[in-house]
């Protein structure tokens, strides 16, 4: 990472810590001589009304700190595609799979960072485009899915899944998410989905609520392209990017996934390793 002149400090809204945790950070930055850029609900805790834009927040900045959960991360991701800035997270409450760092942690982390002592890891993305009579009618980029659902009141849903040229099957289901590793352990991992390694070139296809229940996930190589054709109802399925986007489907509509060119760079604690992740916030049995 290039010298650090300017940080972006992006923070989850109605969390009461961060009343807290912003003022203190703008301060610790502030006696270092950093440059601070901010959203809009960051300027909120500081009881001020110069916030900028999210999508701003990166410009002329060598770090993003993102405050909050893994929705804020999500969010702060989109925020950052395409440019080469690392993003530091850090847990504000929750489950926080990829928030990893601690508040209380956050002032010793951002030392180690200013003196070089840290891992970034490279998260892959997913490219998404949804095709309508032809033509492409939006793209999106996603870290963590890429899902296709029922609409609130519809029944199940027919989808066709192909894996390259290969015709997977029809899921008749609540729908169908297309996960990342990163992904793996979001709403994935929820619909009985695998766990997947972050540096392993795999997506994994998972059914919601399948009618065949021989219907399992499927883990495929991200040179993969992913098509889905909606076989329901106009309104009656829903396309939705990292839980935050979206919108509804067409009939005979066709979602492509495949792996994007652009990847996220995540700061992270250098004594903490994915497995430890997964013992905390799993509970998974201690030695």
């Amino acid at each position: 990472m290039a010298s650090i002149e300017t940080i972006g400090v992006m923070t989850k809204p109605a969390v009461r810590q961060a009343g807290e945790v912003v003022p203190g950070l703008l301060k610790f930055l502030g006696e270092r001589g950093i440059k601070v850029r901010y959203d809009e609900q960051t300027a909120v805790y500081l009881d001020r009304s110069d916030g900028s834009p999210r999508a701003q927040v990166p410009d002329g900045a060598q770090l993003v700190i993102v405050l909050g959960g893994d929705g804020t991360l999500l969010s702060a991701a989109r925020a950052v595609v395409g440019r080469n800035i690392p993003l530091m997270p850090v847990n504000l409450g929750g489950l926080g799979f990829l928030t990893a760092i601690t508040a209380e942690e956050l002032y010793v982390e951002l030392d180690r960072v200013f003196a070089g002592d840290y891992r970034v890891g490279l998260r892959s993305m997913l490219h998404c485009e949804l095709w309508r009579d032809g033509g492409m009618a939006a793209q999106y980029e996603a870290l963590n899915d890429v899902v296709v659902t029922k609409a609130a009141l519809a029944r199940m849903i027919d989808l066709d899944t192909y894996v390259g040229a290969n015709f997977v099957c029809t899921y008749k289901a609540d729908g169908l998410i297309v996960a990342t590793p990163t992904g793996s352990t979001a709403y994935s991992l929820s619909a009985g989905g695998p766990i997947v390694f972050p540096t392993v070139t795999a997506f994994c296809i998972s059914p919601i609520c399948p009618h065949m229940l021989t219907n399992r996930p499927v883990v495929v190589p991200d040179d993969s392209e992913i098509r889905i054709i909606n076989k329901a109802e106009d309104a009656n399925a829903f396309l939705t990017i990292d839980g935050q986007v979206g919108g509804p489907l067409f009939k005979l509509d066709q979602v492509v996934c495949r792996r994007s060119e652009q990847t996220i760079q995540l700061v992270r604690p250098p004594k903490m390793m994915f497995f430890d992740v997964l013992r905390e916030k799993l509970s998974w049995g201690q030695r």
